[in-house]
């Protein structure tokens, strides 16, 4: 029997949260393009897109701002909401960085011993990551160099990274008054063993991307160097596997005396990032030869598994981070901020842990024995 008779509403529903005014500007900022669908060909498909989700701070490493974070959830809900995008590409303006974390600059002038303050921020940055998590859509990372500290996390709440082979990749926190509860903790053991998500998190070094694919964190490595029309697979890391004192080893970095060959060799290069961008157009045009939402629900399973352990930890992270903003991380963005002035980004901590022995009370005179003074 015809249902003519039923009243349709067939005018389309806008369920977008946030205008246009989160993108774009001249200060730091998030920049959000749709970009058109490319088949195996390279020819454009009609009406479907993905959405690029940029992040466009390069003078500081792409390190977000508070408005940046506000930029990326709308972003984000704005992808999610659009019927016509079939993934989002998160990624960021430049060569050098993916992302570096919190902005420090900010977080030392204005967020450093304002508790309240700065958990008004963590709130942001939590629902940042939920953006991610909670996204109708695939996310793919494109990492386009270093990802480190809160980058790192925010990437890890993606679901398939594609890297430039310069990129590096680890945490931060513990140098510079922080803990990686940005992500880092909930989710680093599911992508590795618990072992090394355990030193990679507290260890404060940095891996290469050809030893983090080997370790499974991400999809794919590709060189991003060009010589004399010739790939150039970054020179800086060894890409064979090795024994080294018992242990076979991939991906580190090559002897300290071939360092100043491979940066001369870096530097007779031109960085371009073709092979990186056909990765993520093939990786869009698979998921839209899928039925969206058997993709999404599928992605949805795995990423639960994410979700369970960020989900239990992030309000009570939250409280810990207002409040170490008035203790160890006041001194570690002060001091990391400070390093052009001082020539060193860390605290004295055998000062530091001396005081603490000593039962010292946390107060100027406390701050001034562990941060380094300005050069003269």
């Amino acid at each position: 029997m015809a249902l003519e008779w039923l009243r349709r509403d067939n005018s389309l529903k806008d369920h977008q949260l946030f205008d246009g005014s989160h993108f774009g500007g001249e200060a730091p900022t998030v920049v959000y393009e749709r970009r058109p669908v490319t088949d195996e060909q390279g020819k454009p498909v009609d009406g479907l897109y993905s959405a690029w989700i940029w992040l466009n701070n390069p003078a500081q490493y792409n390190s977000y701002t508070t408005e940046m974070v506000k930029g990326v959830i709308a972003g984000f809900q704005k992808a999610s909401s659009d019927r016509a995008i079939v993934a989002v590409v998160f990624t960021a303006v430049g060569d050098k960085a993916f992302c570096t974390g919190g902005n420090t600059a900010e977080y030392a002038a204005y967020y450093s011993k304002r508790p309240n303050e700065y958990g008004e921020y963590v709130d942001l940055f939590m629902a940042m990551v939920d953006a991610i998590l909670n996204c109708k859509k695939p996310v793919i990372c494109r990492v386009n160099g270093m990802r480190v500290a809160g980058g790192q996390e925010i990437g890890m709440a993606t679901d398939i990274t594609v890297s430039s082979d310069l990129a590096v990749y680890g945490q931060a926190g513990p140098k510079h008054g922080s803990a990686p509860i940005g992500g880092a903790t909930d989710f680093m053991p599911w992508f590795l063993s618990m072992e090394d998500a355990m030193y990679n998190c507290v260890s404060c070094e940095t891996w290469s991307a050809y030893k983090m694919k080997a370790k499974g964190l991400i999809t794919k490595a590709v060189p991003v160097l060009r010589k004399d029309g010739q790939w150039v697979r970054n020179p800086l890391v060894r890409t064979d596997t090795y024994v080294d004192d018992g242990e076979i080893v991939y991906g580190e970095p090559v002897p300290a005396a071939r360092t100043g060959a491979a940066k001369e060799l870096i530097a007779s290069c031109v960085t371009d990032f073709e092979l990186l961008d056909a990765e993520v157009d093939r990786l869009v045009w698979k998921f839209s030869n899928l039925f969206p939402n058997c993709l999404i629900n599928s992605i949805d399973g795995i990423r639960g598994k994410k979700k369970f352990f960020w989900d239990q930890m992030k309000l009570p992270n939250r409280h810990w981070a207002a409040a170490n903003m008035s203790h160890e991380a006041f001194l570690g963005f002060n001091a990391f901020d400070a390093k052009k002035a001082t020539g060193r980004d860390v605290i004295d901590f055998v000062r530091f842990r001396q005081l603490v022995a000593e039962g010292a009370l946390f107060d100027d005179d406390f701050a001034a024995q562990t941060l380094a003074a300005p050069k003269r």
